[in-house]
Parts: structure tokens; sequence; C-alpha cells
């Protein structure tokens, strides 16, 4: 393949040559077989999306790496990082097993992340390729998969001993506000009140949980990334600890002012902040203290969020809106291709030590994304290809790709109009 007269990072027009699933050479005047002229487009490393929840196996009516794949592939994601909560649970050997034998039929690359709960077996599962020990709910009271401080130590520990970076879903549950629920009132889905499940989990719980994590991740010596931070106050707190921290479409282009119109549909752990502090985060995530945007992508079924907000499971559906929600604020001036593509690409890539993936250069993966700056559409949630049908960015303004590639292999077409979709080719990235 060669990619002919693409736009790359500060504006230079380049040649990319594909042999062999990785880049061959990047430069002037290059010579292939299989053309895609790129004239007057952008191309950019693949996504790596560090946090999705794939749901399978256990709940394939949500979610199979079949469908989740697509959407990603559709979204300009080429790799995708799925976290442990499924069934059975990815906290030992056979768990880990189960969901890399399912994972084969995923159409971009892929890691395992492996959890931690009270009964975990940290030798069998330290004996598999894990790409993190993570997400690691630490005294977070939702979703049974919660541990306290001391167990976090010893996750800490193996973590260290294994060199694996150790990620953390901090929210501090003893801050909780159980009376926060009381006014949710009696409504359901899009009616419900769900601004209380924001007043229930509060920004303070998160921060007070990331000083705890970071204490003892330096303790043992491992490497600790926080995931899905949702105010500035939980972002500079990482980076005072050293930790490297990420960023969620949801809480970087929504906040509590948009639950009046979502209801439960805006509902996720941790929740939406206000406004001001969204603000806060955007501001982080474009001056380059945010290391990571990660989609958290957690898809459930209109009939399931259709439900009082104690009652409605969490989480939004994300992969595929991705890059497309950025690439706009990128239009709109808010952000810069090259901090989008440090964010999504060369960031992850580095943090979690994929070397041969990340960047647009010689000898790296060809994983990368086409994008005309012009193909900007509006978010449609039946227009998408997740299992679950919806979109909390419904009628939002994207820049989505027309072409994404994983090692050479087309798996998501749209230049001329009529989607097309690749095989299954994705690999355990740590395999």
């Amino acid at each position: 393949m060669l990619v002919r007269n693409a736009t790359l990072a500060g504006g230079r027009i380049r040649d990319v040559a594909v042999e062999d699933g990785r880049i061959a050479a990047v430069g002037e005047n290059l010579s292939g077989e299989e053309i895609v002229d790129a004239t007057g487009k952008r191309l950019l490393p693949g996504v790596i999306d560090a946090h999705v929840h794939v749901r399978e196996p256990g709940f394939t009516h949500k979610e199979t790496w079949g469908t989740a794949s697509r959407s990603a592939a559709a979204g300009g994601v080429t790799t995708i990082v799925d976290q442990p909560n499924t069934d059975p649970p990815t906290i030992d050997g056979a768990g880990y097993d189960a969901k890399d034998a399912v994972a084969e039929e995923s159409l971009v690359d892929y890691g395992i992340s492996g959890g931690v709960i009270p009964d975990w077996d940290p030798d069998t599962l330290l004996s598999r390729p894990l790409f993190a020990l993570g997400e690691v709910f630490l005294a977070d009271s939702t979703g049974g998969m919660g541990i306290d401080a001391d167990l976090f130590s010893v996750a800490a520990e193996r973590a260290a001993e294994a060199d694996l970076t150790l990620t953390v879903h901090a929210e501090d549950d003893a801050l909780f506000d159980e009376s926060a629920l009381e006014t949710a009132g009696s409504g359901t889905g899009r009616d419900a009140d769900a601004d209380a499940w924001s007043a229930y989990r509060p920004a303070r719980a998160e921060v007070d949980a990331i000083d705890l994590a970071c204490e003892r991740a330096t303790e043992a010596g491992a490497d600790l990334h926080v995931a899905h931070t949702t105010s500035p106050e939980a972002i500079d707190a990482a980076v005072e600890h050293g930790a490297t921290c990420e960023v969620c479409p949801h809480h970087l282009f929504l906040s509590r002012d948009d639950l009046n119109d979502l209801g439960t549909f805006g509902q996720m752990n941790p929740p939406l902040r206000s406004e001001a502090r969204r603000e806060g985060v955007f501001e982080r995530v474009a001056d380059g203290t945010v290391d990571i945007v990660a989609s958290d992508h957690a898809p459930h079924l209109t009939a399931e969020k259709e439900a009082a907000v104690a009652a409605a499971p969490s989480g939004v559906p994300g992969v595929e809106t991705t890059l497309p929600l950025l690439l706009a604020a990128v239009r709109d001036g808010r952000l810069t291709w090259e901090r989008v593509r440090d964010l999504t690409a060369t960031n992850p890539a580095d943090v979690f030590d994929l070397p041969t993936k990340g960047r647009i250069e010689a000898g790296m993966d060809a994983d990368f994304v086409l994008v005309d700056p012009e193909n900007v559409r509006e978010i449609r949630g039946s227009d998408l290809h997740s299992k679950c049908g919806w979109t909390p960015y419904e009628g939002m303004t994207g820049v989505f790709p027309e072409l994404t590639v994983v090692r050479g292999r087309i798996v998501y077409d749209d230049r001329d109009g009529e989607e097309r979709f690749g095989e299954a080719v994705g690999r355990n990235v740590r395999g």
C-alpha cells in the first residue's frame, strides 16, 4: 500500500509506504502498488483506546467483540483495551483465557487488562500476557469489583513485580452522599433527575482516592495511571503525585447542565461534573497536562437505561465517537491536530509501552486513520455501530474518518460513501 500526498503532523505532505504490515518509509515520491490518494486529507496514527468495556464474555446482549470492534474501526480506533468486569471477570488465568478466545473476533488489535477483587488469583492471572492491571476499583461501591486500600497495596506490589502499569478507578465510597439519592424522585430514563447521581458521588471522593492510590503505588514502586479523571482537582492531584491520567469524552464535552436532557442516559461512574469543572478539564486537555483521552466505552441497552437513578446501570458508549468529537474541536480551534494525535495515539503508546504503535514513522505498525477535515456530520445513534444503538452525543458534530488501517489491512472504508468493513485481523498486542 502507498498512501500518497497525506498531510501529517505540522502540515508536512508526505507519502507513506507500507510493507508486511509495517510502515516501510515516509517521504516524497515513493512508489507502491495499492494507491490511496490522500490529497487534501489528514493521516493520523490509529487511536489506541486504553479504556473499553467490550462486555464479552457474559453480557453479549450489550456488546460483543465483533460489534465493539466494528464501532472502533468506524471511529478510527485501531487498538482497544478491554477492562476486567465481564462474566467471568478477568481475575485469573481461566478468565483471561476465556476472554482471549472470544477476542479473536476483533477487527482491531486489542489488549486485555486484569482485575483485582478479594478472591482474585494473581499467580495464574499474572502468568498471562496482560495489558495492564486495571481498571482496579479502589473503594468503589458499585459493580462488585471494589477493594480496600490494603488489597490495593498488594495489587500495586504485584504490578511492580510484573512490570505492569496499575490503572485505578479512584472513588472513595466513604464520601458518597446517600442523602442525595433521596431527592432523585421517581422519574426514569430521560425524565430522571440524574443530577442526583453527580451529587451522590462528589468530586472530593475522587480526589481523596487519587491521593490514597498514588501514595500506595509510590510505596510499592508501581507505575500508576488514573482512569477517567473528571475535574481539574483530580487531574492536578494525579499530576502532583507523578501519575499519568486520562479524560473521557463525556467529561470533556458534557456536564451536569446536560442531565436535564440526558437523564440516566448521562449517568456514569465517576459522574458528570459542573460546567465550570468541565471547562477546567478541557483546558488541561488542551494545554498538555492530561496524558490520554480514552472513551470508557460502557454500552447498555436503551431498555436498561430507562430506569430510575438508583437502578439504572452506569456507563455510556463512546469508542466510535471519541476521535470525531476531538476533531470537531480541532475545526473549532479549541485543539490542534498534533494534540489530538498525542492524546489518542502517541501518549497511550508511551504510557503503556507499545513501541511499534502510536506514530507514523518507518518501522512502526501500519496503524493509521485517513480523515477528510470537511467530512463533518451530525452524530446520530442510529448511524453508529455499537450494539446498544444510542449515544449521549446525539445531535453534536463530529469529523469522521473515511479509512482505518490496522497493520496494513483496511478494516473500515467509507471513501465512496458506501461503508465496508474488513476481516477480523485483530491480535493481542501483548500476545
